[in-house]
Formats: structure tokens, C-alpha cells, sequence
């Protein structure tokens, strides 16, 4: 764990990043499994956003979503147990 400038421990932070398109049905449900579990994310809409589409390919090598990025670790497709093992880390 990290130390803040007090010299506490503090969790790491984890930041999610969610690319999806609005028919992506494993996107739909990748969204709903972190919201039922309160958890915070940012969803990318790649299919508006060319950019973030590239974005999406650099980190994954992959063109389809949902492409997930929980902390730097990329899950590609709605892969619950692989989520679950990373979410893990940050808790």
C-alpha cells in the first residue's frame, strides 16, 4: 500500500475504464456488474470517438468490447472471474 504525505497507508486508487459501444450486449453487462457492486467507472464510447478507438487498440491489440482497464490491466470480453482477481488487488 501506498503512504500518503501524513505517512498513512492509503489503498491504491484504482481507475476503470470501460470502452463500449451502445449494442454491445457483454458491455451492458459489464456495466451493471460494477455498478451492482457500487463500483466507479469511465465509459468510452469508442464507436463516437475515433480517438479513444485507437486508444482502445493500442492498450488491448484487440478491436472488439468491451475492453476493460482495471488499474493498467487490460480484460478483454466481460471476463467476471479475471475482473474479480484484479478488483482483488485494490481492495
Amino acid at each position: 500500500m501506498a503512504r500518503g504525505q501524513d505517512g498513512k497507508r492509503r489503498k491504491k486508487k484504482r481507475r476503470i475504464i470501460i470502452f463500449t459501444t451502445p449494442t454491445c450486449p457483454a458491455c451492458r453487462a459489464a456495466k451493471m456488474y460494477f455498478r451492482q457492486r457500487d463500483i466507479r467507472f469511465r465509459e468510452v464510447d469508442v464507436s463516437r470517438d475515433e480517438a479513444a478507438a485507437r486508444d482502445m487498440v493500442r492498450r488491448s491489440r484487440q478491436q472488439g468490447v468491451p475492453v476493460i482497464d482495471i488499474g493498467g490491466h487490460i480484460v478483454v470480453g466481460f471476463d467476471q472471474p479475471k475482473i474479480e482477481r484484479l478488483l482483488k488487488q485494490y481492495q
